[in-house]
């Protein structure tokens, strides 16, 4: 292991997450908030430690390997947590620590969910800092590190495959560099439009910047207590339902889209089934919420398809309480949380790729059961798929799944009901904010135990970085083996 490489790479990282902080900080001093101490304490301490790491590392002339790439991303990952939690904590916006970790692993793994019960009586400048951390988190902090920090060569493509979701990620263009530039100017595009439409549909600049940050990374945090019950307008919901969906694609296929000059990339098998999935539910939601609840088609079809896209995305915001609906459709909801969007999005979940590949798996094998001579292969997109992929597939559904069982018993073990405990992780794990019952759409995750929160924010880690890069370096081969990497 080359931990001079590490140690340097991960203190310029915090040296840039460091400058983010001037934005919240300057807000705060423009306000004359009390949190600009917060803010400017933890600036310095997150830049003496940045600079220290680097400073102090030995040279060194050797390349990244696989191994220093997983520790890169996860240490880059739980540093700028730990770090991003100050502000929360210094400034008593949260009793513990534990709650300021909590509030600072969901904002930048865009899971949403707070410990804050009133969001609205929070100075001005935290709002913001919650909102960026979600930008940041959203395609990717080591994405932008790639496109600030080049020197770092060949290593790079490790870190970009290590960071960016999904399981069958590949490079669109032959630097990735160019193609982390790109996205992030895609990425940024979007923000700025998605802005300006949330102004132009009455809402406030400051809300407008925060929402826009929230909606692009599917991330969900608000600056309403009641999510975008507050505002209760059809034209927002619109406007944010259609980036919503947007955050929830691929963005090398828009990448593909904006160099290609066409529309073709968007014949996507996987994109269209992620339409095809939220169509569907919302069709289903819709017919239970007008049979059961007796609601009119504008209300059902309004409401359910904002909560379908928010979910199924991991995004998180409430157009209405949606812990009110029968059984049937928050039954659908649930079932949502575990897919996601595509890979490659900013969304978290399963990805409906690898739904995708583990059902034409299991169809494979039947098929073989009634034809133990044919010869078949799994194909996505046209392109076969390797059995090395499949069984990667199939182990992260079995960890995927293991882990939401263990932590579901840990977190009802605590006092939750057993319902309320697996939807607070489902919506931990799948980086989807609110579930039901005592972590519904109008709560919040404060009356958890500090324990459940701890178990909760390991599960928001392990489902942003794709359960294998944090699970890699509990092995204790890897920190071992000198070879191989």
């Amino acid at each position: 292991m080359n931990y001079s490489l590490v140690q340097g790479i991960v203190g310029r990282l915090l040296m840039g997450y460091a400058l983010t902080m001037f934005i919240p900080l300057g807000l705060a001093v423009f306000k004359n908030e009390n949190s600009k101490w917060a803010f400017l304490l933890t600036l310095f301490i997150t830049a003496c430690l940045g600079a220290a790491m680097f400073y102090f590392r030995k040279p060194s002339q050797e390349k990244m390997s696989i191994r220093e790439s997983f520790v890169i991303v996860g240490g880059a990952w739980i540093l700028t947590s730990l770090l991003g939690a100050l502000p929360f904590w210094i400034s008593d916006c949260v009793p513990t620590y534990i709650d300021a970790l909590f509030e600072s692993v969901s904002g930048l793994t865009t899971t949403g969910s707070s410990v804050i019960n009133d969001v609205e009586a929070l100075p001005l400048s935290i709002l913001l800092w919650r909102s960026i951390s979600h930008w940041l988190g959203g395609i990717g902090i080591i994405v932008l590190f790639i496109i600030l920090l080049p020197s770092t060569g060949f290593g790079a493509v490790h870190l970009f495959n290590a960071e960016v979701p999904g399981p069958l990620g590949k490079r669109t263009m032959p630097r990735i560099r160019d193609t982390a530039i790109r996205i992030w100017q895609i990425y940024t595009f979007f923000t700025i439009i998605l802005i300006a439409l949330l102004m132009l549909m009455g809402m406030s600049p400051f809300d407008a910047v925060n929402h826009g940050f929230s909606t692009i990374s599917a991330g969900g945090f608000s600056t309403k207590n009641t999510s975008m019950m507050y505002y209760n307008s059809l034209g927002i919901e619109l406007v944010v339902i259609l980036f919503i969906i947007i955050a929830g694609g691929n963005f090398r296929i828009y990448l593909e889209v904006w160099t290609k000059k066409s529309v073709k990339p968007f014949k996507n098998a996987e994109f269209i089934t992620y339409l095809l999935i939220v169509m569907i539910s919302t069709l289903l939601i819709v017919g239970g919420l007008w049979l059961t609840h007796d609601k009119p088609p504008g209300y059902a079809l309004r409401h359910a398809l904002f909560q379908v896209v928010s979910l199924v995305t991991g995004t998180g915001f409430a157009s209405t309480d949606y812990d009110q609906w029968p059984a049937i459709t928050k039954l659908v909801l649930l079932v949502l949380m575990f897919i996601g969007g595509c890979a490659g999005s900013t969304t978290g979940g399963m990805k409906v790729s690898r739904i995708m590949l583990l059902t034409k798996h299991v169809w494979a094998v039947l098929t073989r059961g009634l034809h133990p001579n044919a010869v078949s292969s799994i194909k996505l997109d046209g392109r076969p798929i390797d059995a090395v992929a499949i069984n990667m597939v199939n182990i992260f559904f079995f960890l995927y799944v293991g882990i939401f069982a263990l932590a579901s018993i840990m977190i009802a073990g605590t006092g939750l009901e057993p319902f309320d405990a697996m939807s607070a992780v489902a919506a931990s794990l799948g980086n989807v904010g609110p579930g039901f019952g005592l972590v519904g759409p109008t709560a919040t995750y404060a009356s958890i135990t500090l324990f459940g929160k701890s178990i909760l924010v390991l599960c928001m880690l392990l489902g942003r970085l794709e359960l294998f890069t944090l699970l890699i370096l509990l092995r204790p081969e890897f920190w071992r083996t000198k070879g191989g990497w």
